[in-house]
């Protein structure tokens, strides 16, 4: 799966890039038509404490999945907004199945 992980308005380490690649592509265990995701990481200068936001959209055929959350840490969002996703990933397959 083709993994883009954007950093807006700041510079990501190569160790949360890699954090989060990781995370989304365990995606593909539970479903293996996934096309592509775009994972989007912002810094949310209002709130002061939870002021980091992961956003992840899946494609998948003749849809899109997508997840926003917001934590203490990146890496905290993420793994938050993967579970999200997988839920709805679980949900999907059980449609398209059914």
């Amino acid at each position: 799966m083709d993994v883009k992980v954007q950093a807006i308005h700041f510079a990501a380490d190569q160790k949360l890039i890699n954090f989060v690649n990781d995370k989304v592509n365990k995606l593909e265990l539970f479903y293996d038509h996934i096309i592509s995701s775009e994972v989007f990481l912002k810094v949310d200068k209002k709130a002061s404490k939870e002021n980091k936001i992961a956003e992840i959209k899946i494609s998948i055929p003749g849809k899109e999945l997508f997840a926003k959350k917001q934590c203490d840490s990146f890496e905290e969002a993420a793994d938050l907004a993967v579970d999200a996703l997988r839920k709805q990933v679980k949900k999907h397959k059980a449609k398209i199945s059914a």
